[in-house]
C-alpha cells in the first residue's frame, strides 16, 4: 500500500489549493458514488469533477477509481487517498471553524466509538460539550470492533484492555474500570441471600453474550455458573444492566454505575482480575483539531471529578 499521507501534509496544507480542490472532488466522488452527485454536492458542473479526478490521477500516478456502469468505485490506491482526504477535510473544517469571527463555536459533527459499560461514563461530558457546542452534532457507535480511526470512522475511540500501539494513534489513560456481581433487593427477596458465604444453588444470573475470555469475569463464570441457570442473556450490555436492576437475576456491572443505582447489593469481595484499563484514542493528524480538543477536554474534566 503506497502512502499518500504526504499528498496532505506537503499540498493541501502547502498552499496548493488547486491540489486540495481535486482532493475534495474525489472525495465526494468516492463518498456519494457518482460524478452527478459529487457536481450537484460541489456545485460543479460534471465535466469539472472528471478533470479534477484525472488531474488527481495523473499526479499521483496511478488510478484511484474503476469506472463502471452504476459509478465508480474505489481502487486499493483510492482508499489511502479517501483515507487522507477525509483528514484533510475535517482539518479545514478546523481551520474554517477556528476562523469565522472568532466566536470559538464548534459546528457539524463529532464521531465518538466505545465499548457499551463506558457509555454512562460520557454522559455529563457529552452534556457539557453540547451546552457549550450546540451546534456540533455528537454521533456514538458502541461496537466491540476498534474504528479505523485513519479512515474517518470515528474522532475519538473508547477502549479496553492492553494499550493500543498503532505508530498514528495517540493513546491517553482513562482510568480503571471495575466491575462486580450485583443483585436488586427485589430479588434477594424473592431468592433469598448469594454470595461466597452462601451457595448459588438455585440463583438465576443475567449475563453478556460475549465469548467468556473477552470478559474480565469470564473465568469466575466459567467456574460457578451452571448453564442452565441463565436466566437471560444478551450481546447488548444495557440490557443486561436493566434486567438486573428489574430483579431478574444476578448480573455483572461497573461498580461506578451500580452505585448510582438505589437498592443494588454488591454480591462478592472486589477482585483485582475484574478491573479493565481504559484509554482515549484519536489520530495523530485530527488529534489537535478544535472539535476533539474539547470533547477531550469535556470528558476528562468529569473523568477527573469522578474519581475524587
Amino acid at each position: 500500500m503506497r502512502d499518500f499521507s504526504h499528498y496532505m501534509r506537503e499540498d493541501c496544507t502547502g498552499g496548493d489549493l488547486d491540489k486540495w480542490t481535486e482532493l475534495r472532488t474525489a472525495y465526494h466522488v468516492a463518498r456519494l458514488g457518482t460524478v452527478s452527485a459529487a457536481a450537484e454536492a460541489l456545485q460543479l458542473h460534471r465535466a469539472t469533477v472528471n478533470r479534477h479526478i484525472d488531474a488527481l490521477e495523473a499526479a499521483i500516478g496511478t488510478k484511484i477509481f474503476l469506472r463502471h456502469a452504476r459509478g465508480y468505485t474505489l481502487t486499493e490506491a483510492g482508499e489511502e487517498v479517501l483515507r487522507v482526504a477525509q483528514k484533510a477535510d475535517e482539518m479545514i473544517e478546523d481551520l474554517a471553524g477556528r476562523v469565522k469571527g472568532g466566536s470559538g463555536q464548534i459546528d457539524g459533527e463529532i464521531k465518538l466509538t466505545l465499548l457499551a459499560p463506558f457509555a454512562g461514563f460520557l454522559m455529563e461530558a457529552i452534556q457539557k460539550f453540547r451546552i457549550e457546542n450546540p451546534q456540533c452534532a455528537v454521533r456514538i457507535d458502541v461496537t466491540e470492533d476498534l474504528a479505523r480511526l485513519e479512515y474517518g470512522e470515528a474522532h475519538i475511540a473508547l477502549r479496553a484492555g492492553n494499550k493500543p500501539d498503532h505508530p498514528d494513534y495517540v493513546v491517553t489513560h482513562f482510568g480503571e474500570i471495575t466491575f462486580n456481581l450485583y443483585a436488586h433487593d427485589s430479588y434477594l427477596t424473592r431468592y433469598g441471600p448469594a454470595g461466597i458465604h452462601n451457595s448459588f444453588e438455585g440463583h438465576a444470573f443475567v449475563l453478556p453474550d460475549f465469548p467468556l475470555e473477552r470478559l474480565p469475569f469470564g473465568a469466575w463464570i466459567q467456574d460457578n455458573v451452571n448453564p442452565r441457570a441463565v436466566a437471560l442473556s444478551s450481546r447488548d450490555v444495557g440490557v443486561i444492566e436493566r434486567a438486573v436492576y428489574s430483579g431478574i437475576g444476578l448480573g455483572f456491572l461497573s461498580d461506578a454505575e451500580a452505585q448510582k443505582r438505589d437498592n443494588l447489593r454488591v454480591i462478592l469481595p472486589a477482585t483485582a482480575d475484574w478491573t479493565v484499563t481504559g484509554w482515549l484514542i484519536t489520530h495523530v493528524d485530527l488529534h489537535r483539531t478544535e472539535k476533539v480538543q474539547a470533547m477531550l477536554s469535556c470528558i476528562k474534566h468529569f473523568k477527573s471529578k469522578q474519581d475524587r
